[in-house]
C-alpha cells in the first residue's frame, strides 16, 4: 500500500465544509467534492507528518531507501528493516569512519551482527639512527576475522559484500569466517 491510495483515509481539510453556504445543501458538489477529498487526504496526511520522513527510525520503509541517497548509504533490501534504519541513522558516524579499521568493525557488527579482529601490516615504521636501513614495503592485504555475536550462522556473500563496501581500494582483504572469538577459538 501506499501514500497515494489509502483506503477510508479521511481528509484533516474537507473540501465540501469550505464551499460557500449556497453550495452546502447541493448533492452534486458534495459528491464532487468528496472525491476530490479521497485524492487530497494521503497529501494532507503526508505533509502534516513530513518531519517523521527525515527521521530514519519513523520514516516509512518505502521512503528509507530514497532517505539512504540523500546521506549517501548503500543498503541493501534484504536486510531487515531494522538494521536498514540503523544504517541510514547512523551515516554520518559511519562516513566518517570508512576505510578505517573502527569503520569497518562497526559496520559488520551494525550490519550483521558480527565482531570482527583486523590485523594489517602496517607500513609505518621509523628510527632515530640517522641513514637507517628502510624497513620493506608493506604487504598491502588485511586479514579481516569474523564471527557472529549472536550464534547465528554468517552468509560469507553478505560478509564479503560488506568487507568489498568498507575495505579501503589499495589493499587486499582476505576473509576469514569463524565460529566464534577468535581466542575462544583457537582455545
Amino acid at each position: 500500500m501506499t501514500r497515494a491510495a489509502v483506503p477510508g483515509l479521511p481528509s484533516a481539510h474537507p473540501i465540501g465544509e469550505l464551499l460557500p453556504a449556497l453550495f452546502a445543501d447541493d448533492d452534486f458538489a458534495q459528491r464532487f467534492t468528496a472525491g476530490l477529498d479521497t485524492v487530497l487526504a494521503p497529501v494532507f496526511a503526508t505533509l502534516d507528518n513530513l518531519p517523521a520522513y527525515f527521521k530514519p527510525r519513523l520514516a516509512p520503509p518505502d521512503f528509507l531507501d530514497w532517505l539512504a541517497s540523500w546521506v549517501a548509504v548503500e543498503t541493501d533490501p534484504a536486510w531487515p528493516a531494522e538494521v536498514r534504519r540503523a544504517v541510514v541513522g547512523r551515516a554520518v558516524e559511519l562516513h566518517r569512519w570508512r576505510g578505517t579499521r573502527r569503520g569497518l568493525t562497526e559496520r559488520l557488527r551494525l550490519v550483521l551482527g558480527a565482531g570482527a579482529e583486523i590485523l594489517d601490516g602496517g607500513g609505518a615504521t621509523w628510527s632515530t639512527a640517522a641513514d637507517a636501513v628502510l624497513p620493506p614495503a608493506p604487504g598491502g592485504e588485511l586479514l579481516i576475522r569474523v564471527w557472529p555475536l549472536d550464534g547465528r550462522e554468517l552468509d560469507e556473500d553478505q560478509v564479503l559484500t560488506v568487507v568489498r563496501a568498507g575495505c579501503p581500494v589499495h589493499l587486499t582483504c582476505r576473509v576469514e569466517i569463524l565460529p566464534g572469538p577468535p581466542g575462544r577459538a583457537e582455545g
